[in-house]
């Protein structure tokens, strides 16, 4: 029973570093996007953009996913996302894409305003273009900056993904859950925590480093 167990919560491991990957691969640039965006000088731009991440913030992720899943298939009368677990699995990655773009923006945004203004300013006095200056200048400063934050998001974004066996995706926690409600027992439940611990173990460990290498700027 327990290598039964283990091989299907190995299954459903692999389906939540499916979401976790694909979510970290489009939410970190489209997150910088969204910064951008929200510190625009264009007024309209700027306002719809500090909207929507106020409404994606402000409202939990399981209901995002909800109305992402379910929502589409109630207003255009068929499900665009296809009723098989890569259609649940997309719907999972775009909801979860976009929430944590959101979240990452701000941690963007206030990573490049807290460089000093004169150091841009600097840049430009030496002749550097603007790209120069956001990559050699700006981008390695605010990397620094949002790493300690940027990683207690992927590490929630970890736990987060437990959230797609709500639209039926075959997850880790789902996997546990099933036995639960096939056999009765609750161990693997149990059992299906330990997997976390080690995935945000490994990550912290991988943060960690990070946070070490980037000692540099202080």
């Amino acid at each position: 029973m327990f290598w039964t167990v283990t091989l299907t919560l190995l299954k459903g491991l692999l389906t939540t570093f499916e979401i976790f990957g694909y979510t970290l691969l489009i939410a970190l640039p489209l997150g910088l996007v969204f910064a951008f965006a929200s510190m625009s000088r264009f007024a309209p731009l700027r306002g719809l953009m500090n909207v929507i991440i106020w409404i994606v913030r402000g409202t939990p992720l399981m209901l995002q996913l909800i109305i992402i899943f379910y929502g589409p298939g109630l207003w255009l009368g068929h499900n665009i996302w296809s009723g098989d677990e890569a259609g649940r699995i997309l719907a999972t990655v775009v909801a979860f894409s976009f929430n944590y773009a959101c979240y990452f923006s701000v941690i963007f945004r206030g990573g490049i305003q807290g460089v000093p203004k004169g150091q841009r300013e600097a840049g430009q006095m030496l002749g550097m273009t603007k790209g120069q200056i956001f990559f050699k200048v700006t981008l390695l400063q605010m990397v620094k900056r949002v790493v300690p934050p940027m990683s207690n998001e992927i590490i929630t974004l970890v736990k987060d993904t437990s959230l797609a066996r709500i639209i039926a995706a075959y997850e880790l926690t789902f996997s546990g859950y099933s036995f639960m409600k096939s056999d009765g027992i609750t161990w693997p439940l149990f059992y299906t925590g330990v997997f976390y611990l080690l995935f945000v173990g490994i990550l912290t460990l991988i943060f960690g480093k990070v946070e070490k290498k980037l000692d540099y700027f202080q």
